[in-house]
């Protein structure tokens, strides 16, 4: 029954993908004809009906909706040109200064609103005609901020974090954030090492020095913004609230920030932010349903145990699994967004890490890893065309620009991968 359940499975998800069906739907029917090889109709259809309504049925879940809501604020608050002139500064006056620019940019925006299309666009599209207009390659401008856009989903607080603590049966949602941090930052610094290099060889211009009374605004703007990361990671650290209380302190924070602060958001726009909200909270939720469905299916049906037995019966050399892991991953990442992937691919891969001895914190850093890099990978990667289109710049001619970035990504990639202490020393340094 596992070798037919799962052809139906692959096969009809696959089949309903082609046809255009949203994935959520795809991956409910996918399931309810797989489990339909066990049970009659009638209690198939009542089995996955219970499963899909019990899953949301979880406190943890409280947390998604106010990330949500508060990522939308803060996107419609008119952030990121602070943002980008705080990354100026930090930027330096170094070669590629305005390519670092925007890699700090989509970092420090990225993590704010949990979104690495939204950082792309947001941050991208106004650095890239920048670079360009100050003599800067245009398919350069392009790769960087293609590159870097999807730093912001790994560095706190992140609701690919959150809903990863949710389907591996509740690992530390404050570690993954320490660890997150972490590699993160070494994502960035990675992106800058290989801009830093190539703009080196191209003599690309150094941004002009700011005067000190610019730089004393600059900094005073963007900090309030910023704030926001401390008091999330710095109230879950000490102990003040909860990672499910911080999603709401961030909801408060936001609205704050963009109605009092900054005042780039008015009351009578708040409706249209919470719709957008509430409708991408309800894809997310009916997305978890229909995911718990198809992991009730493959456990039911013995899916997970008939896949760990066969990757580890093709090698038991942990190096060679944690490689075809990889592999599989990134390629998912390319066809498939990062928190329907974690949804349905968590209970496959999870059993397999767990019987490597791979403790769930860095297993949950490599895998959300692995799907962002996944994004911005060839030939579909969801961020390489929307940063293709931001660009104005066909997919073909960034190719070519995107090899060195490509190059430095796998390597950080299977540094994280084969040393585990990289993700895991701060979360146990801070005893978490």
């Amino acid at each position: 029954m596992v070798m037919e359940a799962s052809l139906i499975l692959v096969l009809v998800f696959a089949l309903l993908l082609a046809l255009g069906i949203p994935i959520a739907i795809s991956v409910a029917i996918a399931a309810l004809s797989a489990i339909l090889l066990a049970l009659p109709l009638d209690i198939a259809v009542f089995t996955s009906a219970q499963k899909m309504v019990a899953s949301l049925d979880s406190f943890s879940l409280v947390a998604v909706p106010f990330f949500i809501l508060s990522g939308i604020i803060m996107n419609h608050g008119g952030i990121a040109h602070k943002l980008i002139d705080l990354a100026k500064l930090i930027g330096g006056r170094i070669p590629g200064s305005l390519a670092h620019t925007n890699i700090i940019g989509n970092g420090l925006f990225g993590s704010i609103s949990s979104s690495a299309i939204a950082a792309s666009t947001a941050i991208g599209g106004v650095m890239v005609p920048l670079q360009e207009k100050e003599g800067y390659d245009r398919k350069f401008a392009a790769a960087v901020n293609i590159a870097s856009a999807p730093v912001g989903m790994v560095i706190p607080p992140s609701t690919a974090f959150i809903i990863f603590s949710l389907i591996s049966g509740g690992t530390s949602i404050a570690a993954l954030f320490m660890a997150g941090a972490v590699i993160g930052l070494l994502w960035m610094f990675t992106i800058m090492v290989v801009a830093y290099i190539i703009a080196k060889k191209n003599n690309y211009p150094i941004a002009a020095k700011n005067s000190n009374q610019n730089v004393k605004k600059i900094v005073i703007d963007a900090i309030p913004s910023l704030f926001l990361i401390v008091i999330v990671i710095g109230g879950i650290l000490t102990g003040v609230f909860s990672a499910i209380e911080a999603s709401a302190v961030c909801v408060i924070y936001s609205l704050f920030l963009a109605l009092v602060y900054y005042r780039t958001l008015k009351v009578n726009q708040l409706p249209h932010v919470f719709v957008k909200a509430v409708e991408m909270t309800g894809i997310i939720m009916f997305l978890i349903a229909a995911s718990s469905l198809m992991s009730f299916t493959m456990a039911f049906t013995g899916i997970p145990e008939a896949l760990s037995n066969l990757v580890l019966g093709f090698s038991d050399n942990p190096i060679i699994i944690l490689l075809i892991i990889t592999l599989v991953l990134i390629l998912i990442g390319t066809v498939m967004d990062v928190a329907p992937a974690i949804l349905i691919f968590t209970p496959i891969f999870l059993p397999i890490a767990l019987d490597l001895g791979i403790d769930p914190v860095h297993f949950g850093m490599f895998f959300i890893l692995n799907l962002c890099v996944g994004t911005i990978t060839p030939p579909v990667g969801t961020g390489l065309f929307v940063g293709s289109s931001i660009a104005k710049v066909n997919i073909e001619k960034l190719i070519k620009p995107l090899m060195p970035f490509y190059l430095a990504i796998f390597i950080l990639l299977l540094v994280v991968t084969f040393v585990p202490q990289i993700s895991l020393f701060l979360p146990n340094l801070l005893g978490l």
